[in-house]
């Protein structure tokens, strides 16, 4: 995997040989001279300090005045090439909450403030407290830890499961789960579960117990691995994938109890799998589960759909990627009743070169999913849409993914480049980051009459 200190080197480079898309029209209405606090600040507070900050995604904060006229000239550049802030998809095929995808005005506006000299202002900029949080959606009512992983320089793939116990004073509603690692440019993935505890059925100590394991490769039996079961020997109640993570994902909080659930007094997170690339350097990583909880009663039951590897449509060709070809493959799947869409996820890896997703109707029309047109290993967002989104019963699915397995891709992990394809062992397809995987995951409910009118922006 490349780390996120090298990801923007590399990116530079690659703008350095392209042309630069600018934003190809008259910007009216510029102030007359822009300032930081005014004018600058308020563009990075929504676009970039998600990731530029304390232990954000990115390499350096961009969390202060100082910060950011350091590096004025750098910013001024990657904005008008419309290299950052990172966006994968294409704004011209679909929309999605929270979109990073800056106007030609704020682009503009960037441009005259570094002509200008950079300057602050006679007020300063106050940034939101969550936007220099551990966390993109709010302050988490709680923090469960995950033991501390050390990598040391030149250790190859390693997956790791925990298990944190935690005991609340009563039952409560959790509204979203978000994992946060210290170290994200070394995690590729995580998939964790919660386990669910009958009252009476298992003494929780007050203070999280972890445990945690080191593997060579992913094993889905947890059981054999972790400490599970209650104290009278009967196992706890399940939900599955409750909280997820790969490159660039921050937490999603849909709002008025969607996609809400119950937990019991006493319950475990589950880190059923939390993968870490290649390491070049000795780093220890922190990482933890942000939980939100909200007293609204769940409102609609969210479930999930997996197309490609490990899901339910095969992909066609398969996926075995020849040395210096770029190769495509489709994956499709027919829904079998009405369904309203809240969340997509594209996931490859690091030979991805393209990505295409579309919903063909019954009727032969078509429904826009997402197109990334130059793929990203590193920004991996779950898409969620501005409001639900309506695939009626019968229409296929289609996903369609390019693979660049050449010396041109400088994300292929093999130099000289080499034959790769999906591996597969005992627990599914391999996870690696040097194989290749090709899904796309929906998060979704079943459809009701008005769906397409409910916003799912948290006011």
């Amino acid at each position: 995997m490349v780390k996120c200190k090298y990801l923007y080197i590399i990116i530079l480079l690659i703008v350095i040989g392209t042309n630069s898309c600018g934003t190809g029209v008259a910007v009216d209405d510029l102030p007359d001279r822009a300032t930081f606090a005014n004018d600058i600040a308020p563009i990075l507070q929504k676009n970039c300090l998600p990731c530029h900050r304390e232990q954000g995604a990115a390499p350096f904060s961009l969390a202060s005045y100082a910060a950011v006229k350091k590096r004025a000239k750098t910013i001024a550049k990657v904005t008008q090439k419309r290299i950052m802030p990172p966006w994968p998809a294409d704004p011209t095929y679909s929309h999605f909450v929270g979109e990073k995808v800056l106007s030609d005005r704020e682009i503009a506006i960037i441009q005259k403030w570094v002509k200008q000299g950079a300057v602050e202002g006679d007020q300063k900029y106050v940034y939101r407290p969550n936007a220099i949080e551990r966390s993109n959606i709010r302050k988490p009512d709680l923090v469960i830890p995950f033991d501390s992983v050390m990598m040391h320089e030149g250790d190859l793939d390693r997956f790791f499961i925990s298990l944190s116990n935690v005991s609340l004073p009563k039952k409560r509603f959790i509204s979203a789960l978000e994992f946060v690692p210290t170290e994200p440019g070394l995690v590729h993935h995580a998939n964790g579960h919660l386990l669910l505890y009958k009252e009476g059925s298992k003494r929780m100590p007050r203070r999280p117990r972890r445990k945690m394991e080191a593997r060579s490769e992913m094993n889905s039996d947890l059981g054999s691995l972790l400490e599970m079961q209650a104290d009278d020997g009967s196992l706890p109640t399940r939900i599955h994938s409750a909280f997820n993570y790969l490159p660039g994902v921050q937490g999603i909080e849909y709002p008025n109890g969607i996609g809400a659930f119950e937990v019991t007094k006493d319950f475990a997170a589950v880190m059923n799998d939390v993968h870490y690339g290649p390491a070049d350097k000795t780093v220890v990583d922190r990482s933890v589960l942000n939980v939100f909880f909200t007293d609204i009663a769940p409102s609609r039951v969210l479930s999930e759909l997996m197309l490609g590897t490990n899901g339910v449509s095969k992909i066609v060709p398969p996926l075995v990627v020849p040395a210096n070809k770029v190769t495509k493959h489709t994956t499709r799947f027919t829904i079998p009743e009405d369904i309203s869409v809240l969340t997509i996820n594209p996931h490859l890896h690091m030979l991805g070169k393209s990505f295409l997703a579309f919903a063909v109707k019954p009727n032969g029309d078509t429904i826009p999913l997402i197109r990334i047109l130059r793929w990203n290993f590193n920004w991996q967002y779950f898409y969620t849409y501005k409001t639900m989104l309506r695939i009626p019963a019968g229409s296929e699915i289609v996903a369609v993914a390019e693979f660049d397995n050449t010396s041109n891709n400088p994300w292929n992990p093999n130099r000289p480049p080499k034959a790769v394809s999906e591996r597969w062992d005992s627990g599914g397809a391999s996870m690696r980051a040097s194989d290749e995987m090709f899904q796309f995951i929906i998060t979704y409910t079943l459809y009701k009459k008005g769906d397409e009118f409910v916003s799912l922006e948290k006011k």
